[in-house]
């Protein structure tokens, strides 16, 4: 949804200058992704070690895990993660099998305790994942405790938000998104409170769109598609001002809030109590601002609520978006009224999206179809783009034919 968006390094640094166009001219938008890419299975299975093993997956918030003991399981790159508070109050994170027989330690949801029992045959782990013992050790000839402990998974906190990351190797996240601390960190913390039932490790509840879940991603990254089909949005956005950043490792968005007011009750209504939460600009109330963390991290800040989600795979064609809602302590009861008001205005734009994606993977299907040349305002999608095709390079063969003949027109292959 922007109208200008720069290409920018670490902050305080010199924005990366964009390549230049063959005339001259604006620099060219990268290229989309082939159909193939939302559509095949074999590229969905690359997925699991080549984009999701390799990169930090949003699981939950902090104030999950209130104190030492508690204890959420969540599922990142196809296997489920089990996260923990620790006694001193740090944050482990481990596979949720056991290393005996294989077995699923927690099952959610589990009160807290200072171990982790496994529910077959006892075998017992502290919460930083080491094998304390197991039921008649002395009948275990090759039982060697040091060697047995939970499989770690590297975790970190970062904005309040607690992520897991597959691969031992990783960069760590405040180091990928540098400046984002800086950009948006007074809408965030420990501190945040969840509003609501819905739960960012709640896979189970989650809702589930007809999409691939790079589709919902792109459509997420661009607001091409705003004045055609979220009329509520224009109400509300001034659109030609809507700016974005492109970083290494995420993006961020902005646009302030128009002047005019709404011709709709409810939009009209928010636009006049709109309050922000404590620790908040007199210009963070008249602007919204969004973030993508690659590869599937999206996070809203609006001046009276915060919104985190992730958006994860369930089949080549299928993507759940668990997500949840926060506030910071302390607002009043102004700021709790724009927040009603702004979510009910938000459901309906998910309502919107949830139909425009399910349409775009019907459209994905067709034989032959390659998608077209992006809009500048489709810049940031292009650059996603760059970073899937980089991350599956040599995985898989996307140049094939789309679709074997005698295939159902808007089927996904």
């Amino acid at each position: 949804m922007q109208s200008e968006l720069t290409r920018s390094g670490p902050p305080h640094a010199e924005p990366v200058p964009p390549a230049p166009a063959p005339d001259g001219g604006a620099p060219p938008v990268a290229a989309g992704l082939a159909a193939r890419y939302y559509t095949d299975p074999a590229v969905a299975t690359a997925e699991h070690d080549r984009v999701f093993a390799r990169s930090w997956q949003l699981v939950c918030h902090e104030t999950d895990l209130p104190g030492p003991g508690a204890r959420i399981t969540a599922w990142a790159a196809g296997r489920e993660v089990l996260v923990v508070r620790t006694e001193d109050g740090g944050i482990r994170a481990h596979l949720n099998v056991c290393r005996h027989r294989g077995t699923r330690l927690v099952s959610a949801p589990e009160p807290s305790g200072k171990a982790i029992r496994c529910p077959y045959h006892g075998w017992t782990y502290r919460l930083d994942g080491s094998l304390v013992g197991a039921p008649e050790a002395r009948q275990i000839p090759c039982l060697d405790k040091p060697k047995l402990g939970l499989f770690p998974v590297a975790v970190e906190s970062f904005l309040g938000f607690v992520f897991v990351n597959l691969d031992g190797q990783a960069t760590p996240l405040a180091e990928q998104c540098a400046g984002l601390a800086e950009a948006v960190g007074r809408y965030t913390g420990p501190e945040l409170q969840p509003v609501g039932r819905g739960r960012i490790h709640d896979l189970a509840g989650a809702e589930v769109q007809h999409a691939n879940w790079k589709v919902a991603v792109d459509n997420y990254l661009e607001g091409y598609h705003v004045p055609v089909a979220h009329p509520g949005l224009m109400r509300l956005l001034d659109y030609q001002r809507y700016t974005g950043e492109l970083h290494d490792s995420y993006a961020l968005f902005e646009s302030p809030l128009r002047e005019k007011p709404s011709s709709n009750l409810i939009e009209r209504l928010y636009q006049q109590v709109a309050s922000p939460m404590p620790g908040l600009t007199a210009e963070d109330r008249r602007t919204w601002r969004y973030a993508m963390i690659y590869p599937n991290t999206l996070l809203d800040f609006y001046p009276d609520h915060v919104i985190a989600w992730t958006a994860i795979p369930t089949a080549p064609d299928r993507v759940a978006v668990p997500g949840a809602f926060y506030a910071k302590p302390g607002s009043g009861l102004r700021t709790a009224l724009a927040r009603r008001l702004n979510i009910k205005i938000g459901w309906i734009t998910n309502d919107e999206d949830a139909v425009l994606v399910a349409r775009v993977q019907q459209g994905l299907g067709t034989p032959g179809f390659q998608p077209g040349p992006l809009s500048r305002r489709e810049s940031a999608v292009g650059w996603f783009a760059e970073r899937i095709r980089a991350d599956l390079d040599g995985a898989v063969d996307v140049t094939r034919p789309d679709v074997t003949p005698g295939a159902t027109p808007g089927a996904t292959a």
